[in-house]
């Protein structure tokens, strides 16, 4: 399943970046990794389409900074944002602001790329 959508990854965690990268490659997706929200923002065009998988807790610029930073800059990517913490507020505030889908590590592969497949504008099967 080939398509043109690029799947961007934001997480400070380096092992999660490589099976998150592994796994979204494999569905077909372009995939590009970045260890920070600082170092997202300074390579990613603001025009760039596909979906951004967030971390949400990150030293510096959190996950929460990044998507507020976005709207201020008016980025159109869609946010999945990923977290191995239980918080309510922080879902709230997510999805509040736009988030498209915020999902609990461990990640459930099947839920992951039904989340990817909507954001990125596709239907799912």
């Amino acid at each position: 399943m080939e398509n043109k959508s690029t799947v961007f990854i934001v997480d400070d965690d380096p092992s999660v970046r490589k099976a998150l990268k592994r796994f979204v490659t494999s569905a077909g997706y372009a995939v590009e990794t970045y260890a920070s929200a600082q170092e997202f923002l300074s390579a990613v065009p603001l025009f760039a389409g596909g979906c951004l998988i967030l971390d949400i807790r990150m030293p510096g610029l959190n996950g929460l900074g990044l998507q507020a930073q976005m709207a201020v800059l008016n980025y159109k990517l869609p946010i999945i944002f990923i977290t191995a913490f239980d918080n309510p507020q922080e879902k709230k505030q997510a999805m509040d602001a736009g988030a498209s889908a915020f999902l609990r590590k461990p990640l459930n592969d099947k839920e992951l790329l039904e989340a990817i497949k909507s954001a990125c504008g596709l239907a799912v099967p």
